[in-house]
């Protein structure tokens, strides 16, 4: 498989061996000191220590910091500004999952603003107090889900609200975005899985959300073939390299479609990954059937060419889904991970606070929002 290169609008590189590119890019865009943004279980996987070889071999002295939780705080965000400012950092290159490639934006993002995080909330316009001054960020995921190595969105869940909040803005886009499928060959099953199922909701949302953005619609649904194609064989055959780069592909497409925005599920989501430490792409696995169904009175059509696109077997999307997420070994619901009736008002007020759902084609209440919740149940 041979390298190709892409640009929506990051330089985005793609095929086996592209992570070898990594110094090279640092030193194009001007990099000199550069922290690496990662999370334990990246450094622990060995995939840190050959990424920092790479860039000390090129003469860029490099730190890491590994302080991000599965689910993004606050204080992380802060203990990696100030790792970036005692290494005297001028560049930034996240590593793993979504939650370093979101941290790493946020960090970036930190380091020359100075308001607090929370007024930079995407729900209540704080976009507007984001402006050009960040430092680059070179994106190498590890996993092929959220697609932050192309969003211009970074995820955390804030200290003054105590919700998963959404700062936006296409400043907080990565310059380079380095796809390499032979850094996702070590996930395991179920994480492949819970990954693979964000990406897949990622491009149905999109596709399903209000407005016209026909060059969305079309990369939603070349993401979801991606899926359909994919999904399965590498969650069964790990060191399958042209499964795991259609799925980093679907990924990496579900995050620039949903720029034009994103429903019900992801409101749905986030408080269960604030609330319950859920993994975020489970958590959309979850709730996605019952989201489906709830929709599907409201834009008929466009169900209806996802389901004959994506499960032409089954009688309904609905189903379909249910059934592809019991064939990856998921589980069938939110009890099966702990969630209970005594959850879901608290959960429900928050899912309503998420701005995701003002995008979703059917209107949400919170009282709707319960009914999802206990829905998924």
């Amino acid at each position: 498989m041979t390298l190709s290169r892409w640009s929506f609008p990051t330089t985005i590189v793609f095929g086996p061996g592209a992570a070898a590119q990594l110094a090279d890019h640092v030193t194009r865009l001007g990099g000199t000191r550069v922290l690496v943004v990662a999370d334990p279980g990246v450094v622990k996987a060995g995939i840190v220590a050959k990424l920092t070889a790479t860039l000390e071999a090129a003469g860029l002295p490099t730190r890491v910091f590994d302080g991000v939780a599965p689910n993004p705080v606050e204080q992380n965000v802060f203990d990696g500004v100030a790792a970036y400012k005692a290494h005297q950092a001028d560049l930034i290159v996240s590593v793993g999952g979504g939650s370093p490639l979101d941290a790493g934006k946020l960090i970036a993002l930190m380091t020359t603003h100075d308001r607090p995080l929370v007024d930079y909330d995407d729900a209540t316009g704080g976009d507007a107090f984001i402006g050009p001054n960040v430092p680059p960020i070179i994106t190498v995921p590890t996993t092929a889900g959220t697609g932050s190595e192309v969003g211009r969105s970074g995820v955390v869940t804030l200290a003054a609200n105590g919700r998963k909040t959404v700062i936006f803005s296409p400043y907080l886009l990565a310059k380079v975005a380095l796809l390499d499928p032979e850094l996702t060959v070590s996930m395991p099953a179920h994480i492949t899985a819970a990954t693979g199922f964000d990406a897949l909701t990622h491009c149905l949302e999109a596709y399903l959300s209000k407005g016209c953005h026909p060059m969305a619609d079309g990369i939603a649904l070349a993401g979801l073939e991606l899926c359909r194609d994919h999904l399965v064989r590498a969650t069964k055959r790990g060191d399958d390299l042209d499964a795991r780069g259609g799925m980093m592909q679907a990924a990496m497409m579900g995050a620039v479609a949903f720029q034009k925005g994103l429903g019900a599920c992801h409101s749905l989501a986030h408080p269960l990954s604030s609330e319950k430490d859920l993994h975020h792409g489970l958590a959309n696995a979850l709730c996605l059937p019952a989201v489906v169904e709830f929709n599907a009175s409201t834009v008929p059509e466009r169900v209806e060419r996802v389901r004959q696109l994506l499960c032409p077997s089954a009688s309904t999307l609905a189903e379909g889904l249910r059934a592809l997420r019991a064939e990856l070994g998921l589980p069938a619901g939110l009890a099966a991970v702990g969630v209970t009736e005594a959850d879901l008002p608290k959960l429900a007020a928050k899912a309503i606070q998420d701005g995701c759902h003002a995008s979703n084609p059917r209107a949400c209440t919170e009282a709707d929002l319960a009914a999802l919740y206990a829905a998924s149940l």
